[in-house]
């Protein structure tokens, strides 16, 4: 990965740990096994009602278990295959055209000493998480 996509995923990642953000990436795929598994398993033992049954059974299980399950977005930027780093590294670069950094480090001195530039990326950040990974996003604890 190039230095300077790295430099921009360890601003992200200071961001939204200096916020305190949190995310919570919905688990679809998670969540429809569970309820086709429930299906299966009540048609098994209750023929066509029983898929009625296990799938509603199965829904609502697959809903509680897939939501709610919020982690802080330092980790889930980190966790973000390279196509969906350059993605994020894509809508964020165009704020920085005005900053000249060698380092992490020093991106993140600069971006954070300036309150709108902060505010910026931070935005920008939130977009992408909300948008591309469809992620429900709470601050703090």
């Amino acid at each position: 990965m190039a230095p300077r996509i790295d430099d921009v995923m360890r601003l992200c990642c200071e961001l939204s740990a200096h916020d305190q953000i949190k995310v919570a990436v919905k688990s679809s795929a998670k969540g429809a096994a569970v309820a086709g598994g429930t299906a299966f398993v009540g048609g098994l033992l209750g023929g066509p009602a029983g898929i009625a049954v296990g799938g509603a059974v199965g829904g609502l299980l697959g809903s509680w278990l897939t939501s709610g399950q919020f982690r802080p977005l330092p980790q889930i930027l980190m966790e973000l295959p390279p196509k969906q780093k350059e993605q994020l590294y894509g809508n964020i670069v165009g704020l920085l055209d005005s900053v000249e950094w060698m380092d992490a480090a020093q991106l993140i001195a600069l971006v954070m000493g300036n309150a709108t530039l902060q505010q910026q990326v931070t935005a920008a950040l939130l977009s992408y998480v909300t948008k591309e990974l469809r992620a429900e996003v709470r601050y703090g604890d």
